[in-house]
């Protein structure tokens, strides 16, 4: 059987054109919508398994199936292995379900696939971009704010240490764009918390400068940044000839979603000359919760990252590099004749491919700004306060039962525990709930194997969690008989 698909190419004012795109759209909600039939979060279906499922696909054919026959290889091999993010058993990252408002948005996005590298390639994306991040910056108090979206928060992070970088030479009279940072690479430090996001070790690398400029603090036991014991390491690093320039606080930790003490980091950063970068990739959705007192004066940081496919719930990619004025993007001005002429921007164009890491750049502001405009700032605080208060409530039932480690309480989403029977059952216990379709995390403290569920999902109710703690304990003592 042969669709109106196979004989067109792409969207025009054609009505066959129209049409096949019409049923491409339609029939793809078809299979998706048939597709969700459990409220599990995966299968089951084991690694080995699945790839020996898809390695009989051949994904260059001599000859093209046509689309009738893509929908039933889409249907049989790939939607039914899909992780359902939206599932209340699905709770491993920092990754969350869509809004369905935002998933209409992409839908708008790559159907006209503007370009963010010049305001020929996307005029109404541009100036809605700059709007999106001018009442962005102002929502996090920087009143005279720019920024960029990116592709995530690494992207984010990154381009905030280059700034710092280059903002720190070039008051030693070194132009780092120009001219380098020889003879100083040697001696850069920068200072993130010892649990921060590995962006920042990326960050270091891409910068020339190795992993030995990272230096990672300690943490207190509410995993926040030792404030007393970061001091005192940056200021013996400048007493032995090294040079600090950029400290960074954590506004919601990976694992733990604890969060530094921006304030005295200020402090700190001032006294010693240091650039200060809130990394707030995870914690900067509290910031329309009613926790938001918990985030701290984030206005008193150089440079934010806010992160749109965590706590806000759009989908990927949707990030934010907030900075404190225009000027700091200076690093990532270049013009070239046949993209961002400076002819053009002096007579009102706007190309945002000089704030960008990136050229080609999706508009994913409009995600935002659909979202945004959609439910105002009270739909998305129930959001908020619906994720935090379920990691509240299943912290406390994890200590009231008796049978869990649990060693810090949640500022946001994030609950990190253990049960009490030994590193072997907890190393098995995260595989064994996948195969019945439960996905929670894994991860480290002090050396031992910890759980940890990731509460981004609105629609997660305390049963669920409930039910949570009653399947990890049905599990734990059916590891236990095996090791027996």
């Amino acid at each position: 059987m042969k669709s109106k698909l196979d004989d067109v190419l792409v969207l025009s004012e054609k009505e066959k054109d129209k049409m096949a795109y019409k049923e491409a759209i339609e029939s793809t909600l078809g299979m998706i919508l048939s597709s969700i039939n459990s409220q599990m979060a995966y299968t089951g279906k084991d690694a080995f398994s699945l790839r020996k499922e898809i390695e009989r696909l051949d994904t260059f054919p001599e000859r093209g199936i046509g689309w009738e026959k893509i929908k039933e290889e889409i249907s049989e091999h790939i939607l039914p292995n899909m992780l359902q993010t939206w599932s209340p058993y699905y709770m491993p990252h920092l990754h969350s379900p869509a809004l369905v408002e935002s998933i209409a948005a992409e839908l708008i996005v790559s159907t006209y696939n503007s370009s963010m590298d010049s305001w020929d390639q996307g005029p109404v994306m541009t100036e809605l971009e700059v709007k999106v991040i001018k009442d962005l910056a102002k929502l996090f108090g920087y009143e005279n704010g720019d920024g960029v979206f990116t592709s995530g928060g690494s992207q984010s992070n990154i381009t905030a240490s280059i700034i710092a970088r280059d903002k720190f030479l070039a008051g030693l009279g070194v132009n780092a764009k120009e001219d380098g940072i020889s003879p100083y690479a040697d001696r850069l430090r920068m200072y993130v918390s010892e649990i921060s996001h590995f962006s920042f070790d990326k960050a270091s690398s891409v910068m020339g400068l190795g992993s030995k400029a990272v230096v990672k603090l300690p943490v207190n036991e509410k995993m926040q940044i030792d404030i007393e014991k970061a001091e005192k390491i940056i200021r013996k690093d400048k007493e032995d000839g090294l040079m600090p320039f950029l400290l960074t606080g954590t506004i919601g930790t990976t694992d733990y979603g604890s969060i530094d003490d921006i304030e005295k980091l200020k402090e700190i950063a001032d006294r010693y000359g240091l650039f200060l970068h809130a990394d707030a990739a995870y914690g900067s959705g509290a910031i329309l919760s009613s926790y938001r007192e918990r985030l701290g004066k984030l206005d008193l940081a150089d440079s934010i990252t806010v992160d749109f496919h965590k706590m806000f719930l759009l989908p990927i990619s949707a990030s934010v590099l907030l900075v404190r004025n225009e000027e700091l993007f200076s690093p990532f001005l270049l013009h070239a004749d046949y993209l961002n002429r400076e002819e053009d921007e002096k007579e009102g164009f706007i190309n945002l491919v000089g704030k960008s890491l990136q050229t080609t750049r999706r508009s994913d502001a409009f995600k935002a700004y659909v979202t945004f405009r959609m439910r105002g700032q009270d739909g998305m605080k129930k959001v908020m306060d619906k994720v935090i208060g379920n990691a509240s409530y299943l912290y406390s039932a994890l200590l009231k039962n008796g049978n869990f480690l649990v060693p810090v309480e949640p500022a946001l989403s994030s609950v990190v525990f253990a049960v009490k029977d030994g590193e072997e059952v907890n190393r098995r216990l995260r595989k064994a709930l996948l195969k019945k379709g439960l996905v929670i995390g894994e991860t480290k403290k002090d050396g031992k194997t910890m759980l940890k569920a990731t509460l981004l999902n609105p629609n997660l109710e305390e049963k669920h969690l409930d039910e949570l703690i009653d399947l990890i304990l049905k599990e734990k003592d059916e590891i236990r008989k095996n090791l027996a």
